[in-house]
C-alpha cells in the first residue's frame, strides 16, 4: 500500500518509482540492501545540504549511516527518518520540520517494489530547498532501485 502526505494535488513534490525484482523483498530488507552502501553522490548531497541548511537554523541530518536494521517499530528512527508504519508490505518514513514535511514510503507487492516520496512545503525556504532536491531525487532513487535489482538478482 502506497502512502503519501495527502492527495497528490495537494503535494508540492511527488515521485513514485518501481522495480520488478527477481524475487519478493520486504520493504525493511530493501531499505537495508539499498542503504548498506549509500551512493557517493548521496553522501555529497547531504554534506552540501547540511552546510547550507545549518545557516538557516535547520538541524544537520548527516545522511545515511548504512547500518543494518533487523527490527524496527513505529516511533523508532532509521537514520534521520521517523518510522511511522511498518507492515510486511509497507515501510513509511517521515521527516518533518518548520520548512517542510517529507514522507518516503517503501512498499512491495510480490516482486514489485516501489519507493514513493511526497513533500509538503511550509515556507519559502522549504520551496527553495526542494528545487535542487526535486531535480536530484528522481535519478538518485532510480539508481537505488537499479542497485537493489542487481543485488537481489545475485
Amino acid at each position: 500500500m502506497i502512502r503519501t502526505l495527502g492527495p497528490r494535488d495537494t503535494l508540492d513534490y511527488y515521485d513514485s518509482q518501481s522495480v520488478t525484482l527477481a524475487c519478493p523483498v520486504a520493504p525493511l530488507e530493501a531499505w537495508n540492501i539499498i542503504m548498506a552502501h549509500p551512493q557517493p553522490v548521496l553522501r555529497a548531497a547531504f554534506a552540501v545540504r547540511d552546510a547550507i541548511s545549518a545557516r538557516f537554523g535547520v538541524k544537520r541530518i548527516c545522511g545515511f549511516t548504512g547500518a543494518r536494521v533487523t527490527q524496527v517499530a513505529a516511533g523508532d528512527y532509521l537514520d534521520f527518518f521517523l518510522v511511522e508504519e511498518l507492515a510486511p508490505d509497507t515501510l513509511v518514513l517521515t521527516a518533518r520540520d518548520r520548512h517542510l514535511d517529507v514522507m518516503t514510503c517503501v512498499s512491495s507487492e510480490g516482486p514489485q517494489l516501489t519507493i514513493t516520496a511526497s513533500v509538503v512545503t511550509h515556507n519559502l525556504f522549504g520551496r527553495a530547498y526542494m528545487v535542487p532536491v526535486g531535480i536530484a531525487h528522481r535519478p538518485i532513487v532510480r539508481g537505488m532501485l537499479d542497485r537493489l535489482a542487481r543485488a537481489v538478482a545475485g
